[in-house]
């Protein structure tokens, strides 16, 4: 590869780093507000609150992914 292509590759592994660290910052968030919030939240906030810290999950999951790709080319 080319100098150009070396630098725009690095500079997606940061962004997606970034971006994964956030949506695993995120998850982590919504599990401790469940944690500190317990039985005065009602069942369906409990449930969004759940999906909520699944889906950062998964995003930050895709971008580690995404890390590990760019970083075999």
């Amino acid at each position: 590869m080319d100098l150009k292509n070396d630098l725009k590759n690095a500079v997606n592994i940061v962004k997606d780093s970034l971006s994964g660290t956030a949506h695993k910052s995120t998850a982590e968030a919504e599990h401790a507000r469940r944690d500190l919030a317990g039985d005065t939240m009602t069942p369906s906030e409990k449930v969004g609150s759940t999906l909520n810290e699944a889906k950062n999950n998964v995003q930050a999951d895709v971008d580690h992914a995404k890390v590990a790709a760019r970083r075999e080319i």
